[in-house]
């Protein structure tokens, strides 16, 4: 106890002596008011009080104490450290009797706060135009707080604090405006305000808990008003409410699409369940359920029900149609297990479903354009030293047009790796032994085709069909003659399935009877194929000073001959004879409808043929730094066809033509077919359907299709500098806008330049196809999808597609974004078609608010979660 009241005896007397020195050394710097006063000047520490809790340090360019009422006053420059806080303002009061020190900041003429007070505690800054705090409670009062608080700042008219850990704020204002959190800009583009705010801080996060809540945008009130808000600073997903989009559609009226709210579940789940609501009555509720575990899983599990209601209830128009859609998607990482992985893509949906869905994402990704879906899962297995995969998989599949459901459930395929029949006697594989390669898998299939509502009952497993195939490949080749390749190869399949056919003409009914036998019936059959390719290239070259320097010509012939017997002999069993209603007796294969096909029928001694072609020229180019340019004329043309030694008629099989080749600067691509009949067609008077003759030589047109497409873009004409390389607005324009404005560069007359990129890819597509019919059907099409920045924050996206034969306009949609430095406006429109919808929504780019004000989706790759 002795030794403590020493030591402050002792801090007094240093103290008083100090003081005593400075004012003996510059007495004229006193002022007159300060005659009856302790004047301390810069960098003094007051004596420790009892009720303050540590020592109390300040300074100022004039500091003044008034002991009668325990005052001290910092006047300029003036700041105070106690614990944790530092206090900067141009005028300080410390009241030592009440434990409160009062700042304020600096004031012009009028009175009007001019610089603002600054706190700093805990790592943390506040700006106040006034600020009180008390040093026994803690406690504290702001005005006109500025707070800044992970990527935002709030400004709040009052602030309360009641502890390190709660701060309560009334009319307070909250942004992300990254130029007016750094003071580059005076207002915010946007901001959230609220009349009521508290401030929650923890150790590692903190969290801001609102009454009702407005968005303001350039200072303008907008009708995006919520009862409450939280807003989490936090790295960690936490739970909120999800703002919707807005806008309209034709058939069910105004719309609110995907409110709904936020839930992480545990560390490797999160849910969020959504809504659109329309005006018309329909509606939609969408569970979504995200999961992942690092290096080992990830999925998502996702549903839409709902019901969509058109027309006036009453009327002829009205209609009420239920719907839903179950998705399910799950990936397993490569590195958890090698030798065993699970995936599975599952879609399943009610047969109206994107005919009828009021989920508007489905219509600007043009799903509802789709007429089958599908769902897969897997399961593969494989062995460290063992050379077989075991892949196992149930698929489901809907056709919307017909109505029809395929199920394969279950699939298993034992696929043994390739490998060779006989050892390298050197090492280096050479002829026709040594290369003989096998292949050989077994695939077990149950299958069966069945309305949606038969699925899993009794009708759908009376269906069910089983099949097993098993097949074996062998190959081999050689070279031989130095530029031949001598290729053999064989293959055989064989079949067992658990239903067969039995077709018969009923002639009470009148009618081919089709009879389905369950019975344990197989087949087998084999072809092989030997076949000789090579390599031919020739050049013509030019003289010297034209333009064109050489054209190149590489061809690959390859010709080859296939055998397989007749297995519609009635021999093997596999083809029977029924008598038709006309007498006709009619062969069918007692597999026709099964699951693993129906083997060949006639003998095939064919010997085909295929020629490809390989077109390129080279050009003189001074932009090549070569000097020379390569054009590819035609980068595949290839002619197929075979003649079937074995065939009673017709032994010439349909010729084929296809090419593929690019034009300027390969941004121009060409994809074309061919195919034409090397027999003539007749048709008889009144008759659609032509009879294919013997008479060789005619080769009509049975089919022909092109596709092009051309990508264009500002890279491809935009401006350039003498020397070819793109314009540099840096070094072109001294000039550079500042605040709002310091994308754009001015030119002398103070005109604004700026870079328009665009992007137009435009599509071509014609198809004609004859056959056999006397009219061919024809089909083209023009389509253009693309997108330009009118200026550095407006883009435009759309894309269209006009039907050059119907003179229809197909599905068009057309979107437009706004870039308003903290948050985008994006409005997507479809404004022909049967959905005919305008969609509205703001984003924040902000991480802490992106799925507050639905910009992006937040899950375990963005883990900050929305309010």
């Amino acid at each position: 106890m002795a030794k403590t009241v020493s030591k402050n005896i002792l801090q007094i007397l240093i103290i008083l002596i100090f003081n005593n020195f400075l004012a003996q050394k510059t007495p004229e710097k006193l002022p007159r008011s300060a005659v009856n006063d302790t004047i301390i000047q810069k960098d003094t520490i007051v004596v420790k009080k009892e009720s303050l809790d540590d020592v109390l340090r300040t300074k100022a360019d004039e500091e003044r104490s008034d002991p009668q009422n325990k005052m001290t006053y910092l006047l300029r420059n003036a700041q105070v450290k106690y614990q944790d806080m530092q206090i900067d303002a141009d005028y300080i009061s410390i009241d030592h009797n009440r434990n409160l020190i009062y700042a304020r900041g600096k004031q012009d003429a009028s009175g009007k706060i001019i610089e603002n007070v600054i706190t700093n505690q805990g790592g943390k800054t506040y700006e106040t135009t006034e600020f009180s705090y008390n040093t026994k409670t803690k406690q504290a009062i702001a005005y006109n707080a500025r707070t800044e608080e992970s990527e935002g700042v709030i400004i709040a008219q009052k602030t309360k604090k009641y502890s390190d850990t709660v701060f309560a704020m009334k009319n307070g204002d909250y942004t992300t405006d990254d130029f007016f959190i750094k003071k580059k800009d005076t207002l915010p583009d946007y901001k959230m305000r609220a009349s009521n705010i508290k401030l929650i801080k923890t150790k590692n996060n903190s969290q801001i808990v609102t009454g009702p809540i407005r968005m303001y945008i350039e200072e303008i009130p907008t009708p995006l008003i919520m009862p409450f808000a939280i807003l989490p600073f936090s790295s960690k997903r936490s739970a909120g409410i999800l703002i919707p989009s807005f806008g309209e559609r034709q058939d069910v009226g105004f719309f609110l699409n995907g409110i709904g709210y936020y839930q992480p579940i545990g560390e490797h789940f999160d849910l969020k369940v959504l809504a659109d609501i329309y005006t018309k009555g329909s509606w939609n509720v969408r569970p979504e359920m995200h999961y992942l575990k690092k290096y080992r899983y990830s999925g998502s599990f996702s549903a839409d029900i709902g019901k969509t209601i058109r027309g006036i209830k009453g009327l002829d128009n009205y209609s009420e149609t239920g719907t839903y859609r179950i998705a399910w998607t799950h990936t397993q990482d490569t590195k958890a297990n090698p030798f065993l992985t699970f995936s599975a893509s599952v879609n399943a949906t009610s047969e109206t479903f994107y005919n009828n869905t009021v989920n508007n994402n489905y219509i600007m990704d043009q799903s509802v354009l789709r007429t089958q879906q599908n769902s897969t899962l897997t399961l593969t297995k494989r062995f460290l030293k063992l050379p077989v995969t075991i892949t196992g998989t149930a698929s489901y599949s809907q056709n919307f047009a017909t109505g029809l459901a395929d199920l394969r459930l279950p699939q298993m395929n034992v696929a043994v790796n390739q490998f060779y029949l006989f050892k390298s006697k050197t090492g280096m594989r050479s002829g026709l032994l040594e290369n003989i390669t096998v292949n050989t898998s077994l695939n077990l299939n149950n299958y069966v085709q069945t309305d949606s509502g038969e699925l899993f009952k009794k009708e759908m497993w009376d269906k069910m069909e089983t099949g097993v195939k098993n097949n074996i490949t062998l190959g081999t080749n050689t070279t031989f003659a130095k530029y031949f390749t001598f290729s053999l190869g064989a293959n055989i399949d064989n079949a067992l399935t658990t239903k067969t056919l039995t077709r018969y003409y009923d002639p009470i009914e009148n009618e081919v009877v089709d009879q389905i036998n369950k019975k344990v019936a197989g087949f087998s059959t084999f072809s092989t194929t030997a076949s000789i390719q090579t390599t031919l290239y020739g050049q013509a070259n030019f003289k010297k000073g034209s333009t064109i320097e050489a054209i190149r010509h590489m061809m690959t012939p390859s010709i080859g001959f296939t055998y397989s017997p007749d297995f519609g002999d009635s021999k093997y069993g596999y083809y029977k004879n029924y008598y038709t209603a006309n007498g006709a007796l009619t062969p069918y294969s007692i597999f026709e409808k099964g699951i693993v096909g129906s083997p060949t029928t006639g003998m095939v001694g064919a010997l085909g043929f295929n020629i490809g072609n390989n077109i390129e020229m080279k050009v003189k180019s001074k932009s090549d730094s070569t000097g020379v340019k390569k054009i590819k004329i035609f980068e595949s043309l290839s002619l197929s066809g075979n003649y079937n030694f074995a065939a009673k008629d017709h032994p010439w099989s349909i010729l084929t033509i296809n090419g593929q080749s690019s034009f300027f600067n390969s941004k121009l691509s060409v994809n074309t077919s061919l195919s034409l009949d090397p027999y003539r067609i007749l048709f008889a008077p009144g008759e659609e359907t032509g009879i294919r003759t013997e008479e060789f030589g005619h080769f009509s047109l049975q089919g022909f299709n092109v596709q092009m497409s051309y990508p264009l873009s500002s890279e491809i004409f935009g401006g350039k500098d003498e020397k070819g390389n793109k314009e540099d607005y840096s070094k072109k324009y001294s000039s550079k806008g500042e605040i709002r404005n310091e994308v754009y560069y001015f030119d002398d007359d103070n005109y604004s330049r700026f870079e328009q990129p665009w992007t137009l890819n435009v599509s071509a597509n014609y198809q004609y196809s004859k056959g056999l019919s006397r009219t061919p059907t024809k089909m083209a099409s023009v389509g253009l999808d693309g997108s330009i920045k009118l200026t550095p924050y407006w883009n435009i996206t759309g894309s269209t597609h006009y039907d050059m034969v119907t003179k229809d306009l197909a599905y068009t949609r057309i979107g437009f974004s706004r870039d308003q430095r903290s948050f985008t406006i994006n409005f997507n429109w479809v404004p022909f078609g049967q959905y005919k919808v305008y969609d509205f929504f703001i984003g924040i780019k902000a991480n802490i608010l992106s799925d507050a004000l639905k910009y992006k989706d937040r899950s375990f790759t963005q883990p900050n979660a929305p309010f």
